[in-house]
C-alpha cells in the first residue's frame, strides 16, 4: 500500500546535529534504510520537514519508517493512505453513490 509520510523536524536537536556536521549523514542513512519511492524536504509550519511516499505491506511496518525520525530528530510523523487515479477508479464511487443516495 502506498503511504504519504509527512515529517516535521523540530529545530532541536537538528540545529545541533547540523553544527556538529552529522545531520546530512543521518538523513542519508535514514533514506538508504527506508528506500522511499520519493522524498522531498520542505518547510512544515515554520520548521524543517519532509514528505515521502513509501510502500508498506502491512501496518506493522509503520514504526520502521517513523522510529528513525523519532529517535534521531525528535520529529513528528503522520501517515496517510495515498491513492493513484487508478486506485480511485477501482473504488466503485458510482456504486457507492447509488447505495448511499
Amino acid at each position: 500500500m502506498r503511504i504519504l509520510m509527512n515529517v516535521k523536524i523540530p529545530h532541536e536537536p537538528f540545529n545541533t546535529l547540523v553544527r556538529e556536521g552529522k545531520a546530512g549523514a543521518i538523513i542519508q542513512d535514514i533514506i538508504n534504510e527506508l528506500k522511499p519511492e520519493v522524498m522531498y524536504f520542505t518547510e512544515q509550519g515554520g520548521s524543517r520537514g519532509a514528505v515521502a511516499v513509501v510502500n508498506i505491506d502491512e501496518p506493522a511496518q509503520i514504526p520502521s519508517f517513523s522510529e528513525p525520525f523519532f529517535l534521531k530528530f525528535n520529529a513528528d510523523c503522520e501517515f496517510r493512505i495515498a491513492m493513484s487515479p487508478e486506485d480511485v477508479g477501482k473504488a466503485g464511487l458510482d456504486e457507492l453513490g447509488n447505495k448511499w443516495r
